[in-house]
C-alpha cells in the first residue's frame, strides 16, 4: 500500500489579513461603480451593431433615458427602458438626465410624501426631466410643460 504525504499550508496572520483586505478593496470598487444614464438628444436611430451599416432596429423618442453598458469607439451599447440592448452613436446622446414613467399612472406630488397634494399626473411612457436623484424613494422631476414635483422611484425607469 502506498502512503501519501499530507502537507499543511500555514498562513501567517498578517499575510492573511492583507489578502482579505485586497479582496475587500476589489469587491468594494466593483460595488461602488454607479450605473450611468444618458438621454436621446433627438430622434435617435438604434442599431444592432456598432456601425452605420448595422441593421436599424428602431428610433428612440427625444429625451428617452438609456443605460450606458459599454463604449466602443464612437458607439455606445445601451439598455433601453424595456430592457433591450442595442447600439447608438455616442454623439446622439446627451448628459441631460431623464426618467420614463413605467406605471400606468404616476401621481407626481408637491412634496415627497404619499399624503402631499398632487402636482400633476403622468401616464406610462411619458418622459420627465430628472431634477434631483431619488432619495427616500422619491425623485424630483419636471414635465415638458413646466410642472414640477416628486414621483415615486418605483414608478419610473432611469434612476
Amino acid at each position: 500500500m502506498k502512503r501519501t504525504r499530507r502537507t499543511t499550508l500555514r498562513v501567517q496572520p498578517a499575510l492573511a489579513a492583507l489578502a482579505f483586505a485586497a479582496l475587500g478593496a476589489v469587491a468594494g470598487s466593483v460595488a461602488a461603480q454607479a450605473i450611468e444614464f444618458r438621454s436621446a438628444g433627438g430622434s435617435t436611430l438604434v442599431r444592432e451593431q456598432p456601425s452605420p451599416e448595422g441593421h436599424a432596429l428602431f428610433r428612440l423618442r427625444p429625451g428617452t433615458p438609456v443605460e450606458v453598458v459599454v463604449r466602443q469607439g464612437g458607439w455606445v451599447r445601451v439598455r433601453d427602458p424595456e430592457g433591450g440592448l442595442a447600439w447608438i452613436e455616442a454623439s446622439a446622446l446627451n448628459n441631460r438626465r431623464t426618467v420614463i414613467v413605467t406605471a400606468e399612472r404616476a401621481i407626481v406630488r408637491r412634496q415627497p410624501q404619499d399624503a402631499a397634494l398632487p402636482s400633476f399626473e403622468a401616464t406610462r411612457q411619458v418622459v420627465l426631466e430628472l431634477l434631483q436623484p431619488a432619495e427616500a424613494g422619491w425623485a424630483r422631476v419636471r414635465h415638458a410643460e413646466g410642472f414640477e414635483g416628486y414621483v415615486r422611484a418605483s414608478e419610473v425607469w432611469g434612476l
